[in-house]
C-alpha cells in the first residue's frame, strides 16, 4: 500500500519542478465530473507525499470561470488527498497587505455568478457548513511555515472572489473596500466549498501581486504585474511547502473530516441509483 498524501497543492504547473521532488508520478484520471484541469503530478518531498494539478491547464489557458473545480477537488479526492492548499495570484484591497507579501485568509466573500457551486443535486441534498470556510488548523500551519520561509505573510482576512476574467472597476474595487473586503482573486470560489463537501482541509496561500485599481499613487493592475510577482514569489512558495511538508503531522486534528455528518437531508430511500452513484466517494461513509 503506498504512502497517504500529506497535502495536494492546487496552484501553477511551475510548482511541479520545485527542487526536492522525487519519485513523480502522472496521473490521467476521469471524474463522474469530467477530467480535471490537468494531470496531476505525485512525488515525495521532504519524506512526504505529495500531489500538484494545474488549475488553469498546462499553460495555463482555462479561464477562471472555465476552470472545472468540480472534477478537480474530486479528482484529488479520489487519490486519496485530505488536505489541499490553494495557491494563487491577488490583489490587495488593504493598504498594508503591500505586493510582494503572502496572506493566509480566513474569510470568503463569493461574488461569483456563472459557476457550478456543489457536488449535490440531482436527488440529493446537502446544506454543508461553510461559516468558517478555511480550515483553522491546516491554514495556521500554512502560516507558519510561509513565515519560516522569510516571507512577509499575514493571517487573516477576507477574500472576494469576483467571477473575471476581466479585472475590477475602480467603482468596483472601491465597493469592496468599503465592504471589508481584504484581498480580491477570481479561484478561491467555489473551490473551497467543494473541498468542504469532499470533507477536505482547504487553504490558501496568497500572493499578494498588485493594488488592484483602487490605489491612487499605484499603477492599476496588469497581467505583466501579475506574472511578475507570481515569478519572483515561486521559490518562496515552494521553499514553504518543502516546510510544511516537513513539519505537517499525519492527523488531523479538525472538523473538516465529518462536514457532510450533519450537512445531508435526503431521505437515502428516495435518492436516484446514478446519483448515488455518482456521488459514492463522497457519501458512502453515510449511506449504508
Amino acid at each position: 500500500m503506498s504512502q497517504p498524501f500529506a497535502f495536494g497543492v492546487i496552484g501553477g504547473s511551475g510548482l511541479y519542478g520545485m527542487k526536492g521532488l522525487t519519485d513523480t508520478q502522472e496521473h490521467n484520471l476521469e471524474t463522474p465530473f469530467g477530467k480535471p484541469s490537468s494531470p496531476i503530478v505525485s512525488g515525495m518531498l521532504e519524506g512526504q507525499r505529495v500531489a500538484f494539478l494545474a488549475r488553469h491547464g498546462i499553460g495555463h489557458f482555462i479561464s477562471p470561470t472555465e476552470v472545472n473545480y468540480r472534477a478537480n477537488i474530486y479528482a484529488l479526492k479520489s487519490l486519496g488527498v485530505e488536505r489541499v492548499i490553494s495557491i494563487s495570484a491577488c490583489g490587495s484591497l488593504r493598504e498594508d497587505y503591500a505586493p510582494g507579501h503572502i496572506v493566509i485568509p480566513n474569510q470568503i466573500y463569493d461574488n461569483t455568478k456563472d459557476r457550478v457551486r456543489s457536488f449535490f443535486g440531482e436527488g440529493l441534498v446537502a446544506h454543508i457548513g461553510v461559516a468558517d470556510p478555511f480550515c483553522g488548523d491546516f491554514s495556521a500551519q500554512t502560516y507558519e511555515a510561509v513565515r519560516q520561509a522569510g516571507a512577509t505573510v499575514h493571517q487573516g482576512g477576507t477574500f472576494i472572489t469576483i467571477e473575471g476574467p476581466r479585472f475590477s472597476t475602480k467603482a468596483e474595487s472601491n465597493a469592496y473596500r468599503a465592504w471589508g473586503m481584504s484581498i480580491i482573486g477570481m479561484t478561491a470560489s467555489p473551490e473551497a466549498f467543494l473541498a468542504r463537501e469532499a470533507e477536505m482541509c482547504y487553504t490558501t496561500m496568497a500572493h499578494v501581486t498588485d493594488y488592484d485599481v483602487w490605489h491612487i499613487s499605484e499603477s492599476p493592475v496588469t497581467v505583466e504585474m501579475v506574472i511578475q510577482t507570481l515569478n519572483k514569489n515561486t521559490e518562496v512558495a515552494q521553499e514553504s511547502l518543502r516546510i510544511l511538508a516537513r513539519n505537517l503531522g499525519a492527523e488531523r486534528h479538525c472538523e473538516c473530516g465529518s462536514a457532510l455528518a450533519a450537512a445531508l437531508i435526503t431521505n437515502p430511500a428516495v435518492i436516484p441509483p446514478a446519483t448515488r452513484q455518482k456521488l459514492d466517494l463522497l457519501v458512502k461513509k453515510y449511506l449504508k
